[in-house]
């Protein structure tokens, strides 16, 4: 009878072991889980398509006999991909070669794409668009061309866009404008064109479309309110933007340069916490009047068809450009007052119309402050160097400057 009891016991013992051990089998295999069949055979079409340039060994690390998990770049949540770093991001390095391969839609967890840059050519995959769960796309600074596919407007979960320094074509989808999760969108140095799509996200944060072809207006609810870094210059965009720039009050960079917009620069944004205001090269017109000093560090307003006199509000600008407009009238006192205590660095007011300033032959104009006032209607009582395009005529012809002082 003993022994019957004792064999049992013995037995009960085994199988809490077996049963134990079973466990700690089963949660190491949890733990370590392999990589989902469809995104391994993606990785690998991924690869195919891309060839390290000479210099870089980013490519080293991806021997598909080990766990992809693993290899540089990729970042796994279980047994699916999140994210995929094309390239060795550190500063210098020479990047990839090759295409996108349209396997990257297969990664159906992924959330970030980035691609460092180099010379990675070919169309972006419009399979691009089953990543549903994508939120930040980057592919910058290589040799994507062809047109963004509208399909990308499905990724309604994506926060980041930046497609800049490519030979993107074609127009920019309506649907990404739709997307409303977007906070930056970074399109510059493409070779873009049409119409501007409004943008609807009130997340939006950045918009940088410069150096593109892009044409047509604003409409005044083209951009939410969030925006704080406006970049379009480089393009053929015109009309009229003094209502849709009085809305986006969050603003701390503008720069509308190079384009043709007209109409008045609105006196609210000078207000705005805007850090660099670029408005110059366009077709503004109508006189300037801050409702306050402004505190913006660098106003450009120069090469446009402003007219009325000068604002003692701009005195207080380190860097005010109001060069090549139609000013006419005095130069206020006080940026005389600081312009020689070298509070004020650079004031460039040539080619206007203006008729004096308050400043002595003799004066002292500190070493660090540049001064232009030639080609006005006057003769300048300082000589100070001017830049190379202000010409070298010192005032104006005084059959151009007859009309403007009957007006005063």
């Amino acid at each position: 009878m003993m022994k019957v009891l004792e064999f049992r016991r013995r037995r009960k013992m085994l199988v809490i072991v077996v049963a134990h051990l079973l466990c700690i089998l089963r949660c190491s295999f949890l733990s370590f889980a392999i990589l989902d069949p469809i995104d391994f055979l993606a990785l690998q079409s991924i690869r195919k398509a891309l060839e390290d340039l000479p210099g870089s060994n980013y490519f080293s690390s991806w021997d598909f006999t080990s766990d992809p998990c693993n290899f540089a770049g990729i970042y796994c949540d279980g047994d699916k991909v999140i994210a995929l770093n094309l390239g060795d991001p550190r500063a210098g390095s020479p990047g990839l070669t090759g295409r996108l391969d349209p396997a990257i839609g297969k990664l159906s967890a992924l959330a970030e794409l980035t691609v460092v840059p180099g010379r990675i050519y070919g169309a972006l995959p419009p399979a691009l668009s089953q990543l549903k769960n994508l939120r930040f796309l980057g592919i910058s600074r290589n040799y994507i061309s062809g047109g963004i596919p509208a399909t990308l407007g499905q990724l309604r979960g994506l926060q980041t866009l930046d497609l800049s320094y490519n030979q993107l074509s074609g127009t920019i989808p309506w649907s990404i404008g739709s997307l409303p999760a977007l906070s930056n969108v970074i399109l510059c140095h493409n070779h873009l064109a049409g119409s501007f799509p409004p943008f609807v996200s009130q997340n939006l944060a950045r918009l940088d479309l410069k150096h593109n072809d892009l044409s047509g207006s604003l409409s005044p609810t083209s951009l939410p309110p969030s925006l704080q870094y406006l970049s379009l210059s480089w393009n053929r965009l015109g009309g009229p933007v003094d209502r849709l720039l009085s809305r986006l009050s969050s603003l701390n960079y503008l720069d509308l340069s190079l384009n043709q917009f007209s109409g008045r620069i609105p006196g609210v944004i000078f207000s705005f916490p805007i850090t660099n205001l670029q408005l110059e090269r366009n077709l503004f017109s109508g006189p300037v009047q801050p409702a306050k000093q402004v505190t913006i560090p660098t106003v450009d307003l120069s090469h446009n068809m402003l007219w009325g006199q000068i604002s003692p509000m701009f005195s207080t600008v380190q860097n005010v450009y109001l060069n090549n407009n139609q000013f006419t009238g005095m130069v206020p006192a006080i940026f005389v007052e600081r312009l020689l205590a070298g509070s004020i660095h650079i004031l460039y007011l040539q080619h206007n119309y203006l008729t004096g300033i308050d400043i002595s032959p003799a004066a002292e104009i500190p070493v660090s402050t540049s001064l232009c006032l030639q080609y006005n209607c006057m003769v300048p009582p300082v000589q100070t160097p001017c830049p190379l395009k202000a010409g070298k005529q010192k005032t104006r012809p005084l059959a151009q400057c007859r009309p403007w002082k009957k007006k005063e």
